[in-house]
């Protein structure tokens, strides 16, 4: 079976929080590249208000198998309550960029120096 691609959107209201959590994802492989855009206007409902604000958006470039990994980092390290985590499908691409996603998303392998020996 073909291999999936998914771009994982995410907005945060500081350009630095957006930085760290494209850094984080791309250092653990989770996505092979992370884009952080904006500033960015948002109006949305919260807590029985409109609200609007400036945001930072984070698009990840992964595949669909490292998705739930990079849902549980970006809830893990989000500074929001309820950060936005929306995966659409890539329906098509440049086979090269997509060969590329994937070998950058290939989980790394643990150092031997790492296991531990249980007896």
């Amino acid at each position: 079976m073909a291999q999936a691609y998914v771009q994982v959107t995410t907005t945060t209201d500081e350009r630095a929080e957006a930085a760290e959590l494209a850094a984080a994802a791309v250092s653990e492989r989770l996505a092979a590249c992370a884009q952080v855009l904006g500033p960015i206007a948002s109006t949305y409902w919260w807590e029985g208000e409109i609200e609007t604000a400036e945001e930072w958006m984070v698009l990840f470039k992964t595949t669909a198998d490292r998705f739930e990994e990079l849902a549980g980092l970006i809830n893990e390290q989000h500074s929001y309550e309820t950060p936005e985590i929306i995966a659409t499908p890539v329906v098509a691409g440049s086979a090269d960029y997509l060969g590329w996603v994937s070998e950058q998303t290939v989980e790394p392998a643990v150092e031997e120096d790492e296991l531990e020996i249980i007896d």
